[in-house]
């Protein structure tokens, strides 16, 4: 048995445990169905969702939002940390800054988001843009700083200048650090989205989550966050399969998280 049958087969095993230990709930305790909905109840839903075409809709559009706001924290985040991990002295004035931005909640900022943005696309790409940019930010940052001085020496003996020695020399180097703040900016900023279609969105699946509930249609909840947490996943894969792929062109080696 080859290892991505094992995985497949220990994925299989984990969600059918889920759902007995989730049956073994509603009979144990006699709750009510429509309080908290039975894993066939929440099929059918997901079946319903599917067949006249809502989940997709829906799904388009986080997916749209994410990838947007994602990719353009992550884009940014890399070229300034890039540059502020090699200006020390910049950097330390900017650092106390972001330590104080860090913690605040992206969802925190939704009542001048939705001010600025209004209401649709625009606020949920800017929520997930905060979610990301911090993490990939400061992983960037730190790398740069722990890049082998050997490696500069080396280049600037050979006269490697600007933008070569970033491009050829730092990044390349700093990457499979970087990669790991990508996975938590992956996973707070698809966290973030959801919140952030909750308060500032008319679709997407933090929508769907609130216009269920408002329907007292706890199956489609309980629907909504199952997609949820399998577009998290696949996405998560999508990241180790780019992160595998860049490591494999460079040939470097991802450290140990």
């Amino acid at each position: 048995m080859n290892n991505t049958v094992k995985k497949l087969l220990n994925i299989l095993i984990g969600f059918a445990i889920l759902i007995a230990l989730w049956q073994m709930v509603i009979v144990v305790t006699d709750v009510n169905e429509n309080l908290f909905p039975t894993p066939l109840m929440v099929l059918n839903g997901i079946i319903s969702l599917i067949a006249d075409g809502t989940l997709f809709v829906h799904l388009q559009v986080s997916l749209f939002r994410f990838a947007t706001g994602y990719l353009l924290a992550v884009v940014t985040a890399i070229v300034l940390g890039l540059l502020l991990g090699r200006m020390e002295r910049v950097w330390n004035i900017i650092d106390p800054i972001v330590q104080v931005l860090r913690p605040v909640a992206p969802i925190a900022w939704s009542p001048f988001i939705v001010l600025w943005f209004g209401i649709g696309n625009a606020p949920a790409i800017v929520i997930i843009f905060i979610a990301a940019f911090y993490p990939v930010l400061l992983s960037t940052v730190s790398a740069v700083k722990k890049v082998d001085k050997t490696y500069l020496k080396v280049a600037e003996n050979l006269e490697i200048k600007q933008p070569q020695l970033m491009t050829k020399i730092i990044f390349p180097a700093t990457f499979p650090y970087i990669a790991n703040g990508l996975h938590i900016a992956l996973g707070t900023a698809w966290i973030f989205l959801v919140s952030g279609e909750m308060v500032g969105a008319q679709s997407g699946l933090g929508y769907l989550i609130v216009d269920a509930r408002n329907l007292l249609r706890l199956d489609l909840v309980l629907a909504g966050i199952i997609f949820i947490g399998l577009c998290g996943l696949l996405l998560d894969k999508a990241i180790t399969a780019f992160e595998k792929w860049i490591q494999k062109q460079w040939g470097g080696v991802t450290p140990s998280k």
